[in-house]
Formats: C-alpha cells, structure tokens, sequence
C-alpha cells in the first residue's frame, strides 16, 4: 500500500511536470523544432530523477544509442521505454498511434518533433500512408523510432513483429540507413496499465545494427531473435521467471 501511494504521488506529478513543461516551452517550441525537442528531453531527465527517489525505481541505457540517421526497432513494454529511448538519442522521432495527435500536450510535442501517426487501419494502407509520411519527413535527419510489435506487450507475453517495421527496414536501406534493435525489462517495473511502480532497475538495451539489404523475411527473423534475446535476458537478470510463452 505504501508504494502504491508513492506511485500515485509519481504519477500525479509527472503528468504536471508534463503540463508545465509544455506551457513553458511551447512559445521556443512554436518557432523551432529544437524548442520542442528540449522541453521533450526535459520531461525525459525530470521522469528518470523523480523515479528514484520517489518510488525507487533507477533505470539505465546500456549499449551505444545512435547518433546518424538509423531505424530503431525496439521492444515496447510501457511508457517508461519511450522516456529511455527518446531520451538517449540526439534526435528521435517514432511511429505512433494517430489518436495520440488528439492527447493534450504529448500529442502537440509529438508532431513537433517530427513524429509519423500511423492509422491502426488496414494493413497495407497503413503501412504505404506510414511509408510516404517517412519520406515527406527524411528532410529533417534523425533516428526514426518504431515499436516492432507494434503495441505494448507485458513481459511473459508473445506477439508478432510486424511487417510494416520490414518495410521500413528496406526504405530506409536503401538511403544506407541501418536498423538498430533495442530490448527492455521496463515492465517489470513500469506495467502497461496501473498506478503502481516498482522498485528497481529498468533497462533499455541498444543492440548492434542490422545492416541494410536483408530481405523482408530475414530481417524480421533476426529482428526478433536478436530484440527477444535481450529483452529475456535483462528480465531474468532482474529476477523474471517468465512462463510459457
């Protein structure tokens, strides 16, 4: 009950901070996408401090986070990868949902910065519509984000990597553009749905690239072994015990 009650104060504040954030910055963030980009950073750093020594929870980069114009395919767990991820590369900017456009503030800063919404619609129109979005925006470089799965998934739980992350994959290979794996272990600690956070440390792993020129069948293949085996590994490090897949 205690720490349900210091996650509860967590959360409350962070979304303040949010708010806050996004009104202090929003006139530097109306005239440049570097405006947007540090209010974004802010919240990042602001999250990370206020989760250690408010609820306990620490959390940690390993690998060599990208600074050229990458794909990254990574594993996604909660909001807290986002926070991470974002937070470890100079210019990030993801694949997300259409209707977080309409979220207050996040929805905003997201656009900002160059996000792509995508519409959870059919498949092959979703993933041309994200395919031309992606190359309206290549004229401001940075490293494009994606949730090779597409949704949050819990930890124990399998789902399908996606072809649209393939597709991707093959535009931006041909630019010479590699793709970058990342794993995680944030939902042990940070869960997709709740108030509750735990004690901890929440990791996100970037991985070696992936070369272009694969084909599409390929890649996914390495893809998910490579992000599975690191995601694996990092919960059972952190004491993960997963059940039948």
């Amino acid at each position: 009950m205690v720490q349900w009650l210091r996650s509860l104060v967590f959360v409350v504040q962070m979304y303040l901070a949010m708010a806050v954030l996004g009104i202090v910055f929003l006139p530097w963030a109306l005239v440049s996408r570097r405006g947007a980009r540090s209010a974004c950073l802010n919240f990042c750093r602001w999250v990370r401090w206020t989760a250690r020594w408010m609820v306990g929870l620490r959390t940690e980069v390993r690998g060599t986070p990208p600074t050229g114009e990458v794909l990254i395919a990574a594993k996604h767990q909660s909001f807290l990868d986002i926070i991470l991820i974002f937070g470890a590369v100079p210019a990030g900017k993801f694949i997300m949902k259409r209707e977080l456009m309409f979220a207050p503030v996040i929805g905003q800063y997201a656009l900002r910065i160059g996000c792509v919404p995508v519409d959870r619609g059919k498949r092959g129109q979703a993933i041309r519509k994200m395919s031309l979005d992606v190359a309206r925006g290549a004229a401001d470089p940075g490293q494009l984000i994606i949730y090779a799965q597409g949704t949050r998934v819990a930890p124990g739980f399998k789902a399908p990597y996606k072809v649209g992350t393939a597709a991707l994959y093959q535009q931006m290979g041909a630019l010479g553009q590699p793709c970058v794996p990342v794993g995680t272990n944030v939902g042990l600690f940070w869960p997709r749905r709740g108030i509750l956070r735990k004690p901890g440390t929440a990791v996100v792993e970037f991985l070696p690239v992936i070369p272009p020129g694969l084909d599409k069948k390929t890649f996914l293949k390495r893809l998910e072994a490579e992000v599975e085996a690191s995601s694996d590994a990092l919960m059972a490090e952190a004491g993960f015990v997963s059940p039948t897949r």
